[in-house]
């Protein structure tokens, strides 16, 4: 018997992929392939972006507040009990009239209990007076030994020595009894209430502040680049905020010698040349009296540094072109910080925004990138200008 041979069952696959690699027009991309899709060309990416301008004011100047050149805190002499404060803050006092008072009873006692211990010291002296007196005729006489005259003299002397202490114990307690009393050293305007009534006031401590304001002055704080140049006599322009067009003049009279040690500020007083619409507490901007020619700024953040010098992207946008940047070297000032009285001396995160002075190398009205600046090259095509 013959076997006959068996049709082999990989054929038909062998058959199939020689026709699909042989057919060009059949040919398929199996699914581990990956297709080849033609390239298409983006438009260039957006670009965060300013135009430089002319620094505002309000910008070149700095926040402060209006306060009394003369200032004091008032408290009492003595330890007592606070009984009457007949002003609060805002009243406008004289000279002379009373602001607060302290329980007299207590006073009072003290000075009734000095007086009844200097009449005890009096009624000891004349009685070691009469002592000494009859002793010193004893021992004239040979009577009294020296011993006893000796004796007698002692307690004339440590009587004398009482009276005098309970004489000055009683003029302490009147004139505590007189210190009950706060009289308004100037006429001002009561600034500042530390105490209420009833409470127990120690000495020296202070009840309420009262505030001159006959002499007005500015008061703001300079950052360290700022205030290393300021000198005394330096002229400001002083306004209410808000209210640029109303200027006043004014001039340093004061720079305190240690700065601030949280905000690393230096406190600035200006004297006010017309200070008759002002009030204490008003708040004001203030800037240098200098010559109001064009002052550029960029953020610091737009900055690069490039063998330590500044530079910038600058963006240029022609007309039939596209928009290309160029890297450009400029020369900077001082940093600038809009409100420094708030500002973090040692912020957690670096400050990257703050705007920093430009002396040259741009212009009014260029065009200058703010973000991404460490991601671009020379001549790179850009996009239109975006918000950050």
């Amino acid at each position: 018997m013959k076997t006959r041979p068996c049709p082999s069952r990989t054929a038909p696959a062998f058959l199939l992929v020689a026709l699909v690699f042989a057919t060009p027009a059949l040919a398929f991309h199996w699914p581990w392939q990956s297709a080849s899709r033609p390239e298409v060309a983006m438009p260039p990416h957006p670009v965060v972006s300013i135009i430089t301008g002319d620094q505002p004011p309000e910008a070149r100047s700095v926040p402060g507040v209006v306060a009394a050149r003369y200032e004091v805190d008032l408290g009492f002499q003595t330890l007592g009990r606070l009984v009457d404060r007949p002003v609060d803050i805002g009243d406008v006092v004289s000279a002379g009239q009373s602001l607060a008072a302290l329980n007299p009873e207590d006073l009072q006692g003290n000075v009734d209990a000095a007086r009844a211990a200097l009449d005890a010291a009096e009624v000891q002296l004349r009685t070691a007076r009469a002592t000494a007196d009859r002793t010193r005729e004893l021992a004239r006489r040979n009577v009294a030994s020296v011993a006893v005259l000796e004796q007698a003299e002692t307690a004339l002397t440590a009587a004398e020595a009482a009276y005098e202490q309970a004489g000055s114990e009683l003029v302490r307690a009147r004139d505590a009894r007189s210190f009950a009393t706060i009289n308004a050293p100037f006429a001002g305007v009561i600034s500042d209430v530390y105490e209420d009534t009833g409470a127990i006031v120690a000495p020296g401590a202070p009840v309420l502040k009262i505030s001159a304001d006959s002499e007005l002055e500015a008061m703001i704080d300079l950052p360290g680049a700022s205030s290393a140049t300021a000198k005394v006599g330096d002229a400001y322009e002083v306004w209410v905020d808000g209210m640029t067009a109303e200027t006043l003049t004014a001039e340093i009279r004061v720079i305190e010698p240690v700065a601030d040690p949280v905000t690393r500020t230096r406190r600035i007083r200006l004297t006010l040349a017309h200070s008759d619409d002002l009030r204490i507490g008003t708040l004001i901007r203030a800037r240098p009296a200098v010559t109001r020619a064009p002052v550029l700024t960029v953020p610091e953040q737009a900055i690069v540094m490039r063998d330590a010098v500044p530079h910038v992207w600058v963006v240029s946008r022609p007309e039939a072109a596209e928009a290309f940047v160029s890297l450009r070297a400029i020369r900077t000032g001082e940093s600038t910080v809009a409100d420094p009285l708030i500002t973090e001396p040692f912020p957690a995160e670096p400050v990257t925004n703050q705007p920093v002075i430009v002396t040259s190398g741009l212009e009014a009205g260029e065009e200058i990138v703010t973000r991404g600046i460490h991601s671009l090259a020379e001549g790179q095509p850009v996009g239109r200008s975006v918000a950050p």
